[in-house]
């Protein structure tokens, strides 16, 4: 090694290792500066991410985590495992006949109710109250109200008494109605729908060609094809509505088809306040159906033709002062007392008061007209009841000016011979005879005793008359109304025509017992009469009190 300046040291050369010493502690300089950026670089970075990591926490502690569940296959069955063979015998059991009772009476009869939706889009407008809490006999011959209650001595009914809702029901099962009665209402009510003109009326002879069902048509009605014949079916037919709760206001199922009946109606009647040719009998039923109508919905448009309706029939009735008559009707002027007539115009002018309409003394009259016409007949027939429970009395058809009742003896109920025992009992009824009343009672047990009805027996049965005593037999109730609602119901169930077409839900006329005048009005009427007789259970709140026994037979 020479000490120059290009010795060696140590075998090296000096001035190149002198150059490599200053180059090493450049490059030292450089990694120390670098590794200071470097480390600084490092630590902000770390302060940004802690900084991170604490708004992206804050995020998670608000908002929560989606969790996504994970989906399991669930375990394999496990391997069969061999058991024991299981033997299998047949055993053998006896199941007892199923006792068949045709419409028992029960207390709870559970009567599906029509459906309320109506037949248009029109919606009831209706907002008050649909009729007055207060019972119609809260005096001998009846309050004001909206009514369902016809006689006296009753408890008080709410505004539709019977004829919808639960208490439907609970009277259909009470009195003796069943599934199968209601069920021929529901037909019967549908045949007189299929079967309304289109200008709402239900005419006598032109009914048929309004039913559009295939088949056979009904025959037309054979006589009263005039104006009278069709104000009074239609009068008819709208009562067998409002008997079922239908009526023009409320939303129900028939809805349209009674507010058109009730339209052809006051249309077509008279300024003098008469319907058709101007009879009183079609006078009291026309004006009966009005009256019903209002006193269930109070309709404004309905009081006004109510009202000329009843002050026609007061016209009508003869005078206390005219010996010859004392409050009754007859088919025009007074002149003559004839006990139909007189019941519809009596039963006219209760569903009128029943509504708040005025109907004077009408009533008043009515009364002693009933009054004076039992005790003559029965005198000159020779009758004198005591005894509400076995004795009978009849009540006359008519009496003409200045005769004498003509003298029939108890049980002559024939058409024509003279006697109108079930028009006298209903007339009774309306005018607040209650039970115990020796007449009501001795001429329910006539009627029980002489015109009740055998099973099956609809041809020979009179239709009008049925209609008279079913209504009347209900009121006085007890063992006769269970005797007589045994027999005709399920006659009236039996003989509704049930064949699908044009006759469906209708009731014949051309029978045995159907020789009375107005029989030949045709199916119209006696479909009236058969459906009014079978919603006999809810359409009036029956008399309390006393239920005699059953009359010795």
């Amino acid at each position: 090694m020479t000490n120059d300046n290009n010795e060696y040291v140590d075998g090296r050369n000096s001035s190149y290792y002198d150059k490599e010493i200053d180059q090493n502690e450049e490059s030292r300089e450089t990694v120390a500066t670098v590794s200071g950026w470097g480390l600084s670089l490092a630590m902000h970075a770390i302060v940004l991410l802690l900084l991170a990591f604490v708004v992206i926490a804050g995020r998670f502690l608000e908002e929560p985590i989606p969790v996504t569940a994970a989906h399991v296959d669930p375990p394999s069955p496990p391997l069969d495992e061999p058991k024991d063979e299981i033997k299998i015998e047949d055993k053998y059991i006896t199941i007892p006949e199923e006792e068949i009772v045709p419409d028992p009476v029960v207390d709870n009869l559970d009567v599906e109710i029509e459906d309320p939706e109506t037949e248009d889009p029109k919606v009831s407008e209706v907002t008050e109250p649909k009729g007055r809490e207060e019972a119609v006999a809260a005096s001998e011959n009846g309050g004001s109200g909206a009514f369902m209650q016809i006689g006296a001595a009753s408890s008080a009914a709410g505004p539709f008494g019977h004829r919808q809702g639960g208490g439907k029901r609970r009277a259909l099962g009470k009195y003796g109605g069943t599934r199968r009665s209601e069920a021929s209402v529901s037909a019967a009510l549908r045949w007189f729908k299929r079967h309304q003109s289109p200008n709402g009326m239900w005419d006598i002879d032109g009914y048929p060609i309004n039913c559009t069902m295939d088949g056979l048509k009904c025959e037309p009605g054979q006589s009263h094809t005039g104006a009278d014949g069709d104000a009074a079916a239609t009068g008819y037919a709208i009562l067998a509505f409002l008997g079922s709760g239908h009526d023009h206001r409320t939303p129900n199922k028939f809805r349209a088809t009674v507010e058109a009946g009730i339209d052809w109606l006051v249309a077509n009647q008279k300024a003098d306040g008469s319907f058709g040719d101007s009879r009183n009998y079609e006078n009291g039923i026309c004006t009966m159906a009005l009256a019903e109508a209002y006193a269930m919905t109070f309709d404004p448009k309905l009081r006004e033709p109510t009202q000329r309706g009843v002050e026609y029939i007061l016209r009508m009735q003869g005078g206390d002062e005219e010996a010859y008559a004392g409050g009754a009707w007859d088919y025009k002027r007074p002149g003559r007392e004839d006990s139909s007539v007189s019941g519809w115009c009596v039963m006219a002018l209760k569903s009128a008061k029943a509504g708040g309409i005025d109907v004077a003394n009408g009533m008043t009259g009515a009364k002693n007209w009933f009054d004076r016409t039992w005790e003559e007949a029965n005198k000159q027939a020779g009758l004198n009841p005591t005894d509400p429970y076995t004795d009978v009395s009849i009540f006359p058809y008519s009496k003409k000016q200045g005769g004498d009742y003509k003298k029939i003896q108890a049980g002559s109920l024939k058409s024509g011979d003279g006697a109108r025992t079930a028009i006298g009992l209903c007339v009774g009824v309306f005018l607040g005879e209650g039970l115990g009343n020796i007449k009501m009672e001795s001429m329910a047990n006539e009627v029980v005793k002489t015109h009740l009805p055998s099973y099956r027996s609809f041809e020979t049965t009179n239709q009008y008359w049925m209609y008279y005593n079913t209504l009347g037999i209900f009121q006085v109730g007890g063992d006769r109304w269970l005797k007589f609602n045994d027999v005709v119901r399920d006659m009236l169930i039996e003989a509704q025509r049930k064949e699908e077409g044009c006759f469906h839900g209708s009731w014949d006329w051309e029978t045995k017992g159907n020789d009375y005048h107005g029989a030949k009005t045709g199916r119209l009427i006696s479909t009236a009469y058969c459906v009014l007789s079978l919603q006999v259970y809810y359409r009036y709140v029956p008399l309390d009190g006393k239920k005699p026994k059953l009359p010795a037979s």
